[in-house]
């Protein structure tokens, strides 16, 4: 027991700063760029806007077969990507790479659900008044989607937590490293179990924040 604190103390601190640096990077990376992208997968296959069949059929096939690859694999595949960008793939800033790649296709299909849940008879309204897609967007699409899109972004940073523990196994850090280098490889239950009800307890606050904004900005 003595053990397991004395570990926890050395390296809980920074275990948890390099899983939050890891989550962070790739967290707004991919409901940034996947925000844009369902946009644009909505917009190119809506009747009331620009149905493009063949621009939404290549972005959607690029999209899933990012998908299709269990992370692990695509971790590996991208380790000369992260090298390229973070100049060494085994840091939390390598793993960063890796956990975006993954991030932006995901959150892509659930931004592009959450927009094709709206109403259409409120955006033929809105198009009845002359407005553009832009303002459309603003004012009705955003609004709209917003709940939805809150439940999205917090599946993806709960997924991506999941993600970050999985990108220490290959010793790039966070919470999951500590896990493996001092709870697997030493034999260390308590180290293991310490980990899994900080991960517990860290993602009930994350789903417990996600809910109660989710449902303010839900219209009544």
């Amino acid at each position: 027991m003595n053990e397991t604190i004395r570990i926890l103390q050395a390296n809980l601190g920074q275990s948890l700063w390099e899983t939050f640096e890891m989550v962070l990077i790739s967290g707004v990376i991919g409901i940034v760029f996947g925000t844009v992208l369902g946009l644009l997968l909505y917009y190119y296959s809506n009747r009331l806007f620009s149905p493009r069949p063949v621009v939404n059929a290549v972005v959607g096939f690029i999209i899933n077969a990012i998908r299709s690859l269990p992370f692990l694999i695509l971790m590996v595949v991208l380790i000369p990507l992260a090298k390229l960008l973070a100049g060494d793939p085994y840091t939390p800033m390598g793993g960063a790479v890796s956990l975006s790649v993954a991030a932006v296709p995901f959150f892509a299909r659930i931004a592009e659900s959450s927009f094709a849940e709206i109403d259409q008879g409120i955006i033929e309204a809105a198009r009845s008044t002359g407005a553009n897609f832009w303002l459309i967007f603003q004012e009705v699409l955003f609004p709209e989607a917003l709940p939805s899109l809150i439940r999205g972004i917090v599946l993806t940073i709960i997924s991506l937590i999941g993600y970050s523990a999985m990108v220490g196994t290959i010793g790039a850090g966070g919470i999951g490293n500590l896990a493996i280098q001092f709870g697997y490889n030493r034999y260390d239950t308590g180290v293991l179990i310490s980990v899994i009800v900080i991960l517990v307890i860290i993602v009930q606050i994350i789903q417990w924040i996600g809910d109660f904004l989710a449902v303010h900005y839900t219209r009544g």
